[in-house]
């Protein structure tokens, strides 16, 4: 990982330091780009919620080999770390890698670590063709997550991922207040619960409502009849001074998990932040910048070696916890 992040510190120079720890503090204000809007507070929430947790150690137990496989959507994965949705390569990172690029190694890398990426789009259209067509490729093996553009242009999104056959589809309504949106003129807004009611009954693909950090918009999410959410404040980058994910994350879960999948996005660097994001409720969750690093440091080996990583610590952090499997991690595993 030493070798993949400093050939990505070359390939992202002016848009991404790199730096030792990826908290938001060097890059803050710089959307586009990879930082966080106004102070970068958002993002550093993301940082500092997860920081806050501590975990219980236990080593009298049975739990020499934890399982950490689990089933989204009829599919096995090996691991609950997937993918989240990117784009927007040229102007948040300098363009070392194209879209497509971009999307080949996602796709391809979460893959080798036996897991799914999800693809994005963005201010050209085209980026959420690119992500599509890599899916295509893999049988549709990956969640592609559409920016919540007008009703019609929205179902014609939708009809493309179906053919494309994939295991479900998402929207990520956060994307609402984009800068990189606006700037390109593609017109994004907020949802009615309405709105997102039509949008889920006009598709046979599992939904995923990506963007929910209070618990009257995750019901209202369950109630439109979604099959998962994503607790995000999509990365810090589109309002200042929201709480972090782990922050909201398990009262949300404490209400809706269980209705649906619940997954969760937002300064998960480890495989104990990814632990703490199971304890507080979490089924899945998503890995953003860190997987950027990985991408233009090493393609899609570098994704794979990322997540395997991630997914090894996870493994001895579960060790240290006495959790067996992941339906063991619970709240008793956070101080």
């Amino acid at each position: 990982m030493k070798t993949v992040r400093q050939t990505a510190k070359e390939k992202l120079k002016g848009y991404c330091r790199v730096c030792p720890v990826c908290d938001g503090k060097a890059c803050a204000g710089e959307v586009p780009g990879m930082g966080g809007i106004g102070t970068g507070a958002s993002f550093r929430s993301n940082i500092e919620a997860l920081k806050a947790f501590r975990l219980n150690m236990r080593t009298l137990h049975g739990a020499k080999n934890p399982d950490t496989t689990i089933e989204l959507f009829g599919q096995q994965l090996s691991t609950p770390i997937l993918g989240a949705p990117i784009t927007g390569n040229p102007y948040n990172m300098g363009g070392a890698l194209t879209e497509v690029e971009w999307s080949e190694a996602a796709v391809q890398g979460c893959l080798q670590a036996g897991t799914f990426a999800c693809t994005g789009d963005g201010a050209d259209p085209a980026m959420y063709d690119s992500g599509l067509a890599e899916l295509k490729k893999v049988q549709g093996k990956g969640i592609p997550f559409i920016k919540p553009r007008g009703q019609e242009d929205i179902l014609k999104y939708l009809r493309r991922a179906e053919e494309a056959g994939t295991a479900a589809v998402g929207m990520d309504v956060d994307g609402a207040g984009l800068i990189t949106m606006a700037l390109k003129g593609q017109p994004v807004g907020p949802k009615t619960k309405e709105e997102m009611k039509e949008i889920i009954a006009a598709t046979s693909l599992p939904f995923i409502v990506k963007g929910i950090m209070t618990v009257e918009e995750a019901v209202i999410a369950a109630e439109a009849g979604a099959a998962g959410i994503v607790v995000s404040n999509h990365g810090g980058r589109v309002l200042d001074h929201t709480p972090g994910a782990a922050e909201v994350l398990a009262e949300i879960a404490a209400v809706v998990k269980g209705r649906l999948t619940v997954f969760v996005d937002g300064g998960v660097r480890s495989g104990t932040d990814v632990l703490k994001m199971l304890a507080l409720g979490a089924d899945a969750v998503l890995i953003g910048r860190p997987l950027v690093i990985a991408a233009y440091g090493a393609g899609a080996e570098g994704i794979a070696l990322a997540i395997n990583t991630m997914t090894n610590e996870l493994k001895q952090a579960m060790i240290l916890t006495g959790c067996a499997s992941l339906e063991d991690i619970n709240m008793d595993v956070l101080l």
